[in-house]
């Protein structure tokens, strides 16, 4: 009875080991990488200077804003100081340009904001389908299986080692200086 266990055992081990060794045989093995897009977009040049770009249109956006409240202020004082000295006529006639201002101010920032979000986007968008060109081709030139985006992924946890940010910056600021204008010789 006994050898009739073992022999059973020494079957059931067989063909586990058997099923793992061809388990084993069959695994993959897969070479990952990982990038950080935002960080690429931030320390990259082009980033850098769309960061630039971005900061002075919103800047002019609120210095425009700026110099209209000012002259519905401007308006809104003549008004009240104005309002016992003034003719009716003269008082419509500020209450008029004061609405209109108001309303031209009101125009001015959802037309900007608007046109600020469409530049931002699409600044944004020819950056980082330059930056998606050079994972491509780091990806390629590896032989890396997959690169993972780190913002969007979900990544929880990861090797620095598989980190490729620095060298896609790099590549993607040695291309924009290989096609930037040449000054010319004097």
């Amino acid at each position: 009875m006994k050898k009739k266990g073992v022999l059973i055992s020494l079957s059931i081990g067989l063909v586990l080991l058997t099923t793992a060794a061809s388990f084993a045989q069959q695994q993959q093995t897969y070479k990952i990488a990982v990038v950080n897009s935002t960080k690429a977009f931030e320390t990259s040049t082009e980033g850098k200077k769309a960061y630039a770009q971005f900061m002075e249109r919103d800047n002019k956006i609120k210095a425009d804003l700026q110099k209209q409240d000012d002259a519905i202020r401007a308006l809104e004082n003549r008004m009240n100081t104005g309002r016992l000295t003034m003719t009716p006529e003269a008082l419509t006639a500020t209450q008029v340009d004061h609405d209109k201002k108001v309303t031209e101010r009101k125009r001015y920032e959802e037309d900007a904001t608007r046109d600020f979000g469409m530049f931002q986007q699409n600044v944004a968008t020819k950056i980082r389908d330059e930056l998606l060109a050079i994972v491509k081709a780091i990806r390629k030139e590896k032989g890396y299986d997959v690169i993972f985006d780190l913002q969007p992924s979900g990544i929880a946890d990861f090797e620095p080692a598989l980190d490729i940010t620095d060298e896609l910056v790099r590549r993607y600021d040695a291309s924009k200086a290989s096609t930037a204008p040449v000054a010319p010789k004097r």
